[in-house]
């Protein structure tokens, strides 16, 4: 891979500590700097990468795959972009295959897909509601037919809304936060679990604001609540199948989930309260 000293962009604008990018725009390395984010706001959920500035840093070319996930099948939601397009980058440099569930980000999706192909992995993409049960009927019946089983569950795809007050949360919008974020991780792993062997995985995406709170995020917050009770009960009950269920917790991290929630003016500050007092720009 080709790679080129970056310092500002073509308008002279700071570059936000981003020093270095790969030949497609990816920053690859992004460390010893201060990491600033200028003002911007996406009026989409669960927002779009390919707009951000700077592009979030989803790989690290100098790690040392050993092979960890070999012949493993993980189904990633929300794989398209964020978290989830890393930990897919991740698990396909230690040898799995991936199953890319998403909701409308076809240009995240296939950016996701082509980086993939391009380390010699095996992707599909599958796009739709998670809300719908149907779908994740399709997302474990197309997993299934491509790659012949199932290893590995990843839910991860999630919304959120800011808003100043309880009062401010419409029934609607506290209806679509939970079936995203928690019915859709029900839905899905109900009907994964059919095709899982001893030995096989589950994992869950929550919020480190679970266990602090977000005053402006609280529907947010009771969803990602509701995901640490739901992974330590199924937890204890697949233990005797051998099948893992692990929650994991991430801090402020810049993602597509940030310019769609918050005002424009709160992004420069973002995860200033966390005690790096900073968000982070790479996974």
């Amino acid at each position: 891979m080709d790679y080129k000293y970056y310092t500002s962009n073509n308008n002279g604008q700071d570059d936000y500590g981003l020093k270095y990018i790969d030949d497609q725009g990816y920053g690859l390395i992004c460390k010893d700097y201060k990491v600033e984010f200028p003002p911007q706001h996406q009026d989409v959920q669960p927002g779009m990468e390919y707009l951000m500035t700077p592009r979030p840093i989803f790989n690290n070319p100098y790690y040392r795959s050993s092979g960890k996930l070999m012949n493993k099948v993980a189904i990633i939601t929300g794989g398209d972009s964020g978290i989830g397009r890393a930990v897919a980058v991740g698990f396909v440099k230690e040898g799995a295959s991936v199953a890319i569930a998403y909701y409308n980000e076809h240009k995240d999706a296939e950016e996701t897909k082509e980086f993939i192909e391009r380390l010699g992995g095996n992707c599909i993409l599958i796009a739709g509601d998670l809300k719908d049960t149907n779908f994740c009927d399709k997302i474990v019946e197309q997993t299934m037919k491509a790659f012949g089983k199932i290893d590995i569950l990843v839910n991860n795809a999630a919304v959120q809304y800011q808003q100043k007050s309880l009062l401010d949360i419409t029934d609607e919008q506290f209806d679509l936060t939970m079936k995203t974020n928690m019915y859709s991780m029900f839905y899905l792993t109900k009907r994964t679990l059919k095709h899982m062997l001893p030995g096989s995985s589950i994992i869950n995406v929550t919020s480190i604001t679970t266990f602090k709170g977000e005053p402006e995020l609280i529907d947010y917050v009771t969803s990602k609540g509701a995901i640490v009770g739901f992974t330590r009960s199924l937890a204890t009950n697949l233990a005797s199948k051998n099948i893992r269920v692990n929650a994991v917790s991430p801090g402020v991290f810049w993602t597509p989930l940030q310019p769609a929630c918050w005002e424009a003016e709160k992004i420069p500050t973002l995860g200033s309260d966390s005690p790096m007092g900073r968000a982070r720009s790479s996974i």
